[in-house]
């Protein structure tokens, strides 16, 4: 069983298992608490099909700054390696 991690974590387990996969406790926070990350079969689609504002809008998602000033090809590459 998870250990609680109050409010601020939404899925203790997940939270928990990317912890020890190494995930920084920021990173594994962030996960943890977005709702569609955890999906399986490949129902996020490829970055590179989607337009620059839906990857505005995941960039703000995961806490990504400047994203504004950013061309479509920055954005994916900022995204993929956050």
């Amino acid at each position: 069983m998870a250990k609680d991690h109050g409010k601020q974590i939404r899925d203790d387990e997940k939270y928990e298992a990317l912890k020890e996969k190494g995930m920084s406790k920021e990173k594994a926070a962030r996960i943890a608490n977005t709702s569609d990350a955890g999906k399986k079969g490949g129902k996020a689609g490829k970055l590179d099909g989607r337009t620059k504002e839906e990857l505005i809008q995941d960039a703000k998602k995961i806490g990504i700054k400047g994203y504004s000033k950013m061309r479509k090809k920055d954005l994916i590459d900022r995204i993929r390696n956050h």
